[in-house]
């Protein structure tokens, strides 16, 4: 597979932007993949994931969160990195074989949506995206909540794949190798938090099960992002 080349788009072509776990776990039969963002969304854990896959009692009991690509609405400003992540051309001839793998992979509480997405060397673009997003009409959606009752939630929980808080982590990390301006500041700022919670729970007793998983949902993304900000 190859990760650059020739990034001249045709209409013809089915490119798929990723960005969360795609990033650092790529789908299969990709010729190109390049680095750049979409605009008018942000990346949120938005979502529970359903926990129907996984044999582990603890997974069962506190599902992980499942990470949105959601178009915030109002006047809620969009900050840098929150629509960064990479697309990926698909093979012609193995596009309706990645298409199935996709909805396996993705569709659940997911709508399908296409974007333009803007290569982050400006060589080409904007380029027609398939991306899936979570939209608020589907049973999953959460929508905006307080950060830190959502970052101990992704502490203590666990999912299909593991815990959720390695997945926030991966793709802090993930977004920081695109590039020195890929990083997201409201990612950095869970993983801040998550750290921090880390780091409490190894000065002192070990803690098995959260206190609380009620979520104090926030009315708005600026009123989420407010809260954020370092005191």
């Amino acid at each position: 597979m190859a990760t650059n080349g020739d990034k001249t788009a045709s209409s013809d072509e089915f490119w798929l932007f990723g960005y969360g776990s795609l990033i650092w776990k790529p789908p299969p039969h990709f010729d190109q993949r390049i680095p750049g963002w979409v605009n008018g969304y942000v990346r949120r854990f938005w979502q529970p994931r359903p926990p129907r896959h996984t044999r582990s009692p603890r997974a069962r009991r506190h599902p992980d969160r499942a990470l949105v690509l959601g178009q915030p609405g109002g006047r809620a400003r969009l900050r840098p990195g929150q629509g960064v992540g990479v697309a990926y051309r698909i093979e012609a001839d193995r596009v309706a074989e990645v298409k199935d793998y996709l909805d396996i992979r993705e569709i659940n509480g997911y709508t399908i949506h296409y974007t333009p997405f803007h290569p982050a060397d400006g060589s080409a673009g904007p380029i027609r995206t398939l991306v899936y997003i979570g939209t608020p009409d589907n049973d999953q959606f959460t929508g905006p909540q307080d950060p830190q009752a959502l970052a101990e939630h992704i502490y203590r929980s666990e999912g299909p794949s593991g815990l959720n808080r390695d997945y926030l982590l991966s793709l802090e990390k993930a977004l920081d190798g695109l590039s020195p301006e890929s990083g997201d500041t409201h990612i950095t700022d869970l993983s801040n938090r998550v750290r921090e919670i880390q780091a409490s729970d190894a000065k002192g007793p070990a803690h098995t099960e959260p206190a609380s998983h009620e979520f104090r949902k926030v009315s708005s993304i600026d009123e989420q992002e407010e809260t954020e900000k370092p005191q």
